[in-house]
């Protein structure tokens, strides 16, 4: 727009990817012994993953960054603004991935099992060949929308001094009290992020419904 210096806006859109990506990566692979324990045939393991997704999902991601970086990261780990960002929403990812990936394995019907065995397949071939391909099938659109969603949560990093897109939208809207136009640039930036992420997930889940079909 006429009069603003967008870079700082780049900078910020840069900063607010790589945490994004970070987070989801972080979560999508603690997830998984997560999901393991979840799913423990000993009761207290299962409990105790159970209370762990609970709590983390239960308390809002802007209290996580305040424990993390005002309350670890002040008196016994320090931690960058960045590093406690990224160990909260990783925390948090993983606590919802791990709950797709629950969802998504309770959607294969047991019969899909019994026919693996009944077929000899050890177990790693009927996870790799049977289940896997079903279940991420099912986990990609609601971990796409999830993915979307923690893009958006980046936004409460800034309160602990991210220089993210919301951090760089509130200090240029300061200097130049030209509010409503930044916030909507800041505001077209995160649809932009968004879009991509929605696209790429409704095709690949249209080549995966076409592959199943064959």
């Amino acid at each position: 727009m006429n009069g603003l210096d967008l870079m700082p806006l780049f900078r910020g859109l840069l900063w607010t990817i790589t945490l994004t990506g970070g987070a989801f990566l972080i979560g999508s692979v603690l997830a998984v012994p997560l999901l393991l324990a979840r799913r423990s045939r000993v009761w207290l393991v299962r409990f105790v993953a159970m209370s762990v997704i609970q709590i983390v999902r239960g308390i809002p991601p802007i209290l996580w960054l305040f424990i993390i970086f005002f309350g670890l990261g002040m008196g016994f780990l320090p931690v960058s603004p960045f590093g406690a960002a990224l160990a909260g929403l990783g925390l948090i990812a993983a606590a919802n991935m791990a709950e797709i990936y629950r969802g998504a394995l309770s959607s294969i019907h047991f019969g899909q099992f019994e026919a693996a065995n009944a077929l000899d397949l050890g177990r790693w071939s009927t996870f790799r060949d049977v289940v896997a391909p079903q279940a991420f099938r099912v986990a990609l659109p609601t971990a796409a929308s999830y993915l979307i969603g923690l893009m958006k949560e980046t936004a409460v990093a800034s309160t602990i001094g991210v220089t993210e897109l919301a951090f760089h939208g509130k200090q240029m809207s300061q200097l130049t009290f030209r509010g409503l136009e930044v916030y909507a640039l800041v505001g077209l930036f995160y649809i932009a992020l968004s879009l991509p992420v929605a696209w790429a997930s409704r095709a690949a889940d249209s080549r995966l419904r076409a592959r199943v079909a064959r």
